[in-house]
């Protein structure tokens, strides 16, 4: 077996199991703590769990929208959005009312029309105890199949004038020390942003376990949300979006808050994954209208609705595709039919590639959906440790040091550490070995080809040469005497992923 510095997954969950289990055993008397680990457990065998967070009206129901590509969450300011809710898969839609006791009552869920899609109706509802109950959560099932492998959880704005709202969200990410030993909810943060002050910050490095001080999930990703309606709606607000991006991400990767910030226009993203016949049509309608009468037209929305306004599409649906695609999607479609899109499919890939969500999806996938047995085993360590030390006195104790160690030194963890760093430390390396010690802690993908900037099907005695070049170059520069503490840390991070993958193949 491996030492637990260079350590993956593979072996991780397993001993995660196996101390959780042992634990169990030893609070055999005691059934708070045996339910708790029993939960720690359970987790390991279920999906990803995801967080949205971020201040409120940031965009989290929409975005999610768009990451499932069905219209599934509300995104009106309704009871709704004040409550976590959990999407998971499921053989049919149903959404149901949880009580802090466990107590459940069906949701009747209805179609708002509009932009804001699917309500859900939480007045008059009938608990199964019959008695009136405190909400404390929403859980949403539904046969989408992104959710299979990934459970998302819409948190509540960050930011909320209701303390109570707000802190539902924190004792999701980041519970307080207590005698109840709360355990967190989410195994990552995908954290919304429309400006970066105080609050957000405060909020990540508690929330963010690469941080000192951190308690939360260990993979946190930024989205600078509501992109377009940055640069006002005009079609370059992407490009704004993305400056903006790159100053959030200076500011909050140099002290590892995130792995990543991301520019995502998600209200386009939404509505690109659910284009209409009829909305691709009256596109192509207005691409026909001169532009300065078209952009006169599109100074706002409400004077782009107007009855009075000569447009060749009806003023209800000037009305739709405004609420829908907001004023940079219908510059961005008409541009795009100008430039030669002949169809609605083809336009949708377009405006879904624009809209920054397929690299989103990228990143997601990189570092969180190919690294899900680590994040889960985080949770669960962590977990465990809470357990530990809320219930001590019993045989379990000696469980926290090796508990500890795991989370200290399971390689894969000191390479998310990394990543939420790496990209705006001034470590003084070239260029190129910045990209190349990226890649090898797997900044591009865990596979071993991904690692050593190899094609797939490059020779498997190609793939350990290279893997042994690796090992001997990042080990050089670990021990290079000019070395400072910060770069020969992440140099030796880099050697270890090498060896890693040289182990693989």
């Amino acid at each position: 077996m491996t030492s637990g510095t260079t350590r993956g997954a593979v072996g991780l969950v397993p001993e995660a199991q196996a101390l959780i289990e042992t634990a169990r055993r030893a609070f055999a008397r005691d059934a708070r703590p045996r339910a708790l680990l029993g939960d720690c457990a359970h987790r390991l065998e279920q999906p990803l769990r995801v967080a949205l967070a971020g201040s409120i009206k940031a965009g989290k129901s929409t975005l999610l929208n768009a990451l499932v590509g069905q219209d599934i969450a509300p995104t009106d300011a309704t009871e709704c959005t004040r409550v976590v809710t959990w999407y998971r898969n499921g053989p049919t839609p149903s959404v149901t009312a949880l009580a802090p006791d466990g107590d459940r009552a069906n949701v009747v869920v209805r179609r708002a029309g509009g932009a804001h899609g699917l309500t859900f109706d939480l007045d008059g509802l009938r608990w199964q105890s019959g008695h009136p109950r405190d909400i404390d959560h929403l859980e949403v099932e539904w046969p989408a199949a992104p959710l299979a492998a990934t459970t998302i959880i819409d948190t509540p704005g960050t930011s909320s004038l209701s303390r109570e709202v707000s802190r539902r969200t924190a004792r999701l990410l980041t519970p307080e020390d207590d005698a109840a030993v709360a355990l967190p909810g989410a195994d990552a943060v995908v954290y919304l942003l429309r400006r970066l002050d105080d609050a957000d910050v405060r909020f990540l490095e508690r929330a963010g376990a690469g941080t000192a001080g951190g308690t939360g999930p260990l993979g946190v990703i930024g989205v600078v949300s509501r992109a377009d309606e940055i640069g006002a709606g005009a079609l370059d607000a992407l490009h704004s979006a993305r400056d903006v991006a790159a100053r959030f991400a200076g500011e909050l990767e140099r002290t590892g808050l995130c792995q990543a910030v991301i520019p995502v226009a998600g209200l386009l993203a939404f509505a690109a994954a659910t284009l209409r016949q009829q909305e691709y049509a009256a596109f192509e309608a207005l691409a026909a209208v001169p532009t300065a009468e078209l952009s006169a037209a599109l100074l706002s929305a409400d004077r782009f609705a107007r009855p009075d306004i000569p447009l060749p599409v009806p003023p209800e649906l000037r009305f739709q595709i405004a609420e829908r695609f907001g004023l940079f999607g219908i510059r961005m479609a008409v541009t795009l039919i100008r430039l030669g899109i002949r169809d609605s499919a083809a336009l949708a890939a377009e405006l879904t590639a624009r809209s920054g969500v397929d690299e989103l999806r990228t990143v997601l996938d990189t570092q969180f959906g190919q690294r899900a047995d680590q994040l889960k085993a985080h949770s669960a360590l962590t977990a465990l440790d809470r357990v530990l030390r809320g219930y001590p006195g019993t045989e379990a104790d000696r469980l926290l040091p090796r508990v500890r160690t795991l989370l200290a030194d399971v390689h894969g963890f000191a390479e998310l550490r990394l990543l939420g760093r790496l990209r705006t430390d001034e470590l003084p390396l070239p260029a190129r070995d910045l990209a190349e010690l990226h890649r090898l802690v797997g900044g591009t993908g865990i596979a071993p080809h991904l690692r050593l900037g190899l094609s797939p099907d490059a020779a498997p005695d190609a793939m350990r040469a290279a893997a042994l070049d690796a090992v001997r170059k990042w080990r050089s520069r670990a021990k290079h005497p000019l070395a400072d503490q910060a770069t020969s840390t992440a140099c030796l991070t880099a050697a270890r992923s090498a060896e890693g993958a040289l182990s693989q193949l």
